[in-house]
């Protein structure tokens, strides 16, 4: 998966196991329809190739992460895409690619992340915001609508029924760090040094082991809504993975040879 010209919707970039998705619309970074269907394409390639062991989404440029869906494309645009409910069931299908994926995903919030722009964060495993700059919010509500990609079920999950009732109910734009004391991200850094920071961790999370990776997140990933013998039994299946793979053996040895290991999948 090489990166793509400049001129798409979508950018790409590979490297050290990260594939980076890129929202090329600066310096909103719109997630236009076009956005969606190469991503859409893109996740589904990321999915079934083993080079690529985790993913960093991001915007063009350092003004806005992104303002979510291009409102105009919604009002002039929905006849051709079958309907509004069409274009709805696109990007809820989207975003639980990301969030279901069996590799760890990344977002990085920094200027305006709102609407879309913090929903398909909300469904990456982690979020990594700008420690200064930063508008996090789901607006929606001042447009006479409610969110409606997942965002008011996962930032529910996310941040409490009562923070996310007073986000969504005022419109609240919160910053970076507001958005670490609620749970919403996970850490802060400076813009210059956020999407290095992305890749790092990027990174970091394709060193592991990529079969006890995927168990880890299908164990995780939906345990709150499942009965605790089922999530336990998940986590059984996971275990009898890992331990009928090379990547455990390697593991083990490596440990007991004070070595890192080196994980390949198998």
């Amino acid at each position: 998966m090489m990166a793509t010209p400049s001129s798409l919707p979508l950018r790409t970039e590979k490297r050290r196991g990260v594939l980076t998705l890129i929202v090329n619309d600066p310096p909103w970074n719109r997630m236009r329809l076009a956005y969606m269907d190469a991503l859409e394409q893109a996740l589904a390639e990321a999915a079934s190739d083993p080079e690529v062991r985790a993913l960093v989404f991001t915007g063009e440029g350092e003004d806005n992460f992104s303002v979510g869906m291009d409102l105009k494309q919604l009002i002039n645009e929905t006849d051709g895409r079958d309907g509004v409910e069409a274009i709805l069931d696109q990007r809820l299908r989207v975003l639980s690619m990301i969030e279901t994926m069996n590799k760890p995903s990344i977002a990085t919030l920094y200027g305006y992340c709102l609407g879309g722009g913090l929903e398909l964060p909300l469904s990456c495993h982690f979020r990594l915001a700008a420690d200064d700059g930063a508008k996090i919010g789901l607006p929606e509500l001042e447009l006479g609508t409610v969110p409606a990609w997942g965002g008011t079920a996962r930032l529910t999950r996310c941040i409490g029924r009562d923070r996310a009732l007073e986000m969504i109910l005022r419109s609240r734009r919160i910053d970076g760090a507001e958005a670490l004391r609620y749970g919403l991200v996970h850490a802060l850094h400076p813009l210059s040094e956020l999407k290095a920071a992305a890749q790092a961790l990027g990174e970091e999370l394709a060193d592991k082991p990529p079969i006890a990776m995927a168990g880890v997140l299908r164990c995780v990933v939906g345990a709150a809504d499942k009965p605790l013998p089922e999530a336990l039994a998940e986590e059984r299946r996971a275990f009898l993975r890992c331990a009928a793979s090379r990547d455990q053996a390697e593991g083990f040895r490596a440990f007991i040879e004070k070595r890192k290991a080196v994980f390949t999948g198998e």
